[in-house]
């Protein structure tokens, strides 16, 4: 069986990406076709990969601009010639499923969630600070993004949504059911350590995901925080930051863990789909301080992982991490929590999930085959 990966664009690593990484350990000889390149972004052992771009790659100032070329995305995706190919495993927040598989090949999307600039703009440009001339007509020209986005619904055979929140959006922008199953999480060895006293947060430094609560609230309490990654928003984080925040910038994985397991708290103050770096602190024992929203529901249990705040507002970050000082936390009791959303329970559920979609395609291919052997008979 010939098979095919997709994903959006390999120029920035997060939490999409290590879904991408777990869906080429179940098929390692895939090829991963993708819009973009960027490999001094990508860690290292991508190299060592079957990638292959689109034109894309050769747009002049793609690296800085690729935002910009919103428009020529669907024509990229749709480009690839796919015809090869049995099974196509899409990988996709925004572009990757609306590629163009073979009438008889059997297209699997796993979605971290529809596109969230052209379903909540409103929402995006607010958070990208984005105004003027640009604010006015990004909704306009979005119109295309979306019947766009629809349209290729119908390409999908199958959608996977890496939470119940994210299921909920599928069906409806798309009127298409959803199977969960959650992202996978690294599960290091489990080494019991004594916290510091400082508090953690980080990954991408980008508006989404609302670091700048985390900024002004542990500005006002003077405790303090430690975040690693690095981003546009960096500098503007920066500039608002008490003597008491460190910006440590990027991190390599054994690091991550380090900190990790250090940490008196994570901090997770942004709403997002699913969200992997709270379980990665769970991992460690550590318990999270997040906004009640998104995919934090779904994995922090209030008074036995971590603890919630209402409003996205520093005040109320700030409230719920001087209430956490006088919680107690069992961080074996964190740990196996984690321990259901690791790396090899998502590739159980992700193959078994494959298995059974390619056996029901084959037979409702049979019944096809069947049906069109039996007119020509007919016509003979």
């Amino acid at each position: 069986m010939r098979v095919a990966i997709i994903h959006d664009y390999l120029n920035q690593y997060g939490g999409a990406e290590r879904v991408l990484e777990a869906l080429h350990d179940l098929y390692p000889d895939a090829p991963v076709y993708t819009s973009i390149y960027d490999r001094a972004a990508m860690p290292h052992h991508y190299r060592s990969w079957d990638i292959r771009t689109s034109f894309m790659q050769r747009l002049p100032g793609w690296k800085k601009h690729f935002r910009r070329y919103f428009l020529f995305y669907p024509s990229a995706f749709e480009s690839f010639d796919l015809s090869a190919y049995d099974l196509i495993l899409s990988s996709s927040s925004a572009y990757a499923k609306g590629v163009i598989p073979r009438p008889d090949a059997l297209h699997i999307c796993y979605c971290h969630t529809p596109m969230r600039f052209a379903w909540r703009t409103n929402d995006y440009i607010e958070r990208e600070a984005i105004n003027g001339v640009q604010a006015a007509i990004l909704p306009v020209v979005l119109t295309y993004v979306r019947l766009w986005d629809v349209v290729t619904t119908n390409r999908v055979d199958a959608f996977v949504a890496n939470s119940h929140e994210v299921a909920q959006r599928i069906e409806r922008y798309y009127g298409r059911p959803a199977t969960v199953i959650a992202p996978p999480v690294d599960l290091p060895p489990y080494r019991d350590c004594p916290p510091a006293d400082f508090y953690l947060a980080g990954g991408r430094l980008i508006p989404y995901k609302r670091l700048d609560l985390a900024v002004e609230a542990f500005t006002k309490l003077r405790l303090p925080l430690k975040i690693f990654g690095d981003g546009r928003d960096r500098s503007v984080l920066a500039a608002k930051a008490g003597p008491n925040i460190e910006f440590l910038g990027w991190v390599d994985e054994q690091q991550r863990r380090d900190l990790f397991m250090r940490c008196r708290a994570f901090i997770f103050p942004g709403a997002e789909d699913f969200g992997i770096t709270p379980l990665e602190a769970m991992a460690a024992g550590r318990p999270v301080i997040a906004y009640a929203a998104g995919g934090a529901l779904e994995t922090v249990i209030e008074g036995v992982t971590g603890r919630f705040f209402h409003q996205t507002t520093a005040a109320a970050l700030a409230a719920a991490v001087a209430a956490s000082r006088h919680d107690g936390y069992n961080p074996q009791t964190i740990r196996r929590h984690a321990e259901r959303f690791g790396s090899a329970v998502f590739l159980e559920r992700m193959q078994a999930f494959i298995d059974q979609q390619l056996e029901d395609w084959r037979y409702t291919g049979k019944i096809h085959l069947d049906l069109h052997q039996s007119s020509a008979s007919e016509r003979r």
